[in-house]
């Protein structure tokens, strides 16, 4: 398939002269040359087992496919404006052969990549570079294989994590996975960062619980767990997203035991009905509660008063839950009225914002819609996200600014997520994988905003910056830690061209602590040239550009 190339070529020379520094010893085989769509194609084909298999997959911008293709998966309208840079071509591989195409051949001809699994990046660096790009997007490598006996599964990274839920619900009723409750995020970018749920107080993060891997590096090799060895294993599993080592393309995640009834219970309360007080307390027990509870707490503008929802999820029955509530959280007044028992697989379908009368198949829809504030504020909505840490209960009477902030016109359709931690969450290691946020956190924030229109998107960005600065007396310091799948490039981002370590530690500190240090040293062994790279990737100790050019 023909480009026009007379239209392609001005438009990337342009950004060679603004950007020289996005050529790497990657690229040393494509010398000096500009990025050329067809000498790109050609490659493909060259390396694919069967070129007309990988043309039926590969989408250029003259190609009518190519605006539904790269819009399918798009979750922040942020970055789906007619201004958001575009990739010279989209690869939808049908099967690894063709991620190792892309990735050589990307390599050979001087273009970074973009690797998509569920489009769900908060900042688009899935699928959005500012310079000469592809992406490679996983969508159809989506294969998922439950073996129930040995309580284990391989997933591909294009499949979402409705798709898993509902694969394992269909081989075992007492089976599940610990990971997040929106059932259109990709396994592929959601275990890499991390991964939470409902389940994180029990079983720990989604990384937590992987057992192998498949990824093909820089220059194109399959690799396992054995291949790949300890070290790089170690560094994809919440240090990963973003293919700063390479591309994940399966999974071996290990099941856990779930009961036969999950009970599912919601609580709201405004002020007038005591909600702050509420509140206030539950930072003082919800990290304290019996691993097999969890409750989470989310603030939101209801006209001209602030409401706390307060969403329960027990492994177990009602009739066991309440009376631990009693004991432990009477403030709540929970009632057997606000509670629903449930199967799992109802369970996840229920957390995802579905209405009970809907089907379980909705869970395999990449597109599908529910009511749930949060999975709709950050699914096909302009939206930004941020996140922080709480080591000490915030004072009752700092609520009052967060309040006050929530009021202006711009916080309308804001919220925050109060997610608790402690259990199995304390009892991991901080460097047990690049995921630090162990032991001394009482509960993780995520604050977000959306809206509706592109034109007001600046405003609603300031506010919730707004918020964050109010907020950072009250949570972690030095650093103000951050959650790596909840992206923000408000705290930190690479060069375009080399970066140095110092420099993006500013960001690396705030996701991984110490373990950005050795995050480092396995990028720097198995990527030194730094080909996978974006505005916020692990950079190895010495750039190809300072070891060769003296930069």
């Amino acid at each position: 398939m023909k480009s026009p190339c007379s239209s392609i070529i001005p438009f990337v020379i342009s950004l060679l002269l603004s950007y020289n520094c996005w050529v790497t010893s990657a690229d040393i085989h494509a010398t000096s040359s500009v990025p050329d769509e067809n000498l790109f194609l050609h490659c493909l084909s060259m390396h694919s087992d069967s070129s007309s298999s990988i043309s039926k997959v590969t989408y250029t911008k003259i190609n009518s496919s190519y605006s539904s293709v790269l819009n399918f998966t798009i979750q922040n309208f942020r970055f789906s404006t007619p201004n958001t840079p575009k990739p010279l071509v989209i690869i939808t591989p049908l099967d690894v052969s063709q991620v190792q195409a892309a990735i050589k051949c990307s390599k050979k001809h001087g273009l970074q990549i973009r690797v998509r699994s569920g489009g769900h990046d908060f900042e688009g660096l899935s699928y959005v570079s500012q310079v000469p790009f592809v992406v490679i997007d996983l969508l159809n490598l989506s294969e998922i294989n439950v073996d129930a006996v040995a309580k284990t599964a391989w997933v591909q990274a294009g499949a979402t994590l409705g798709q898993l839920y509902y694969r394992i619900a269909e081989k075992s009723k007492n089976l599940g996975f610990p990971a997040g409750l929106c059932p259109t995020v990709g396994a592929g970018g959601h275990i890499s960062g991390g991964g939470y749920g409902v389940m994180l107080r029990k079983f720990g993060l989604a990384a937590d619980n992987i057992v192998d891997a498949h990824l093909i590096d820089a220059n194109g090799r399959f690799l396992d767990r054995e291949s790949m060895g300890e070290d790089l294993f170690w560094a994809i599993r919440g240090g990963g997203i973003g293919a700063s080592f390479g591309v994940i393309v399966a999974w071996k995640v290990r099941l856990v035991t779930v009961p036969s009834i999950v009970t599912r219970c919601l609580v709201t309360r405004n002020l007038e009905q005591n909600a702050t007080k509420i509140v206030h307390k539950w930072q003082y027990v919800a990290n304290k509660l019996h691993e097999d509870l969890f409750i989470e707490v989310t603030l939101t503008r209801m006209n001209s008063t602030m409401v706390a929802t307060f969403s329960l999820v027990f492994q177990g029955g009602v009739d066991r839950l309440l009376p631990l509530m009693q004991e432990s959280f009477p403030e709540l007044g929970l009632t057997k009225e606000d509670c629903n028992e449930m199967s799992w697989i109802e369970s996840v379908h229920n957390l995802a914002g579905f209405d009970k009368g809907q089907s379980l198949d909705l869970l395999l829809d990449r597109n599908a819609r529910s009511n749930g504030v949060v999975v709709n504020g950050t699914t096909k909505d302009f939206f930004k996200g941020k996140a922080d840490y709480v080591k000490q209960p915030i004072p009752k009477n700092a609520f009052e600014g967060i309040y006050d902030k929530f009021y202006e016109e711009d916080g309308q359709r804001a919220f925050m997520v109060l997610v608790p931690y402690g259990g199995k969450m304390s009892e991991i290691s901080e460097s047990e994988t690049p995921f630090p946020h162990r032991a001394g956190n009482l509960y993780k924030i995520f604050y977000g905003v959306a809206w509706g229109e592109d034109r007001t998107s600046r405003r609603h960005i300031d506010w919730i910056r707004r918020l964050y600065g109010y907020m950072t007396p009250y949570v972690s310091k030095n650093p103000r830690e951050a959650y790596i799948n909840y992206r923000d490039l408000d705290i930190g981002t690479n060069n375009q061209g080399y970066t140095s370590i110092k420099q993006a530690s500013v960001w690396g500190n705030k996701y991984f602590k110490n373990n950005f240090k050795r995050l480092v040293r396995v990028k720097s062994m198995v990527d030194p040239h730094n080909f996978f790279r974006n505005e916020q990737s692990i950079p190895p100790l010495t750039s190809w550009r300072k070891k060769n050019n003296g930069d």
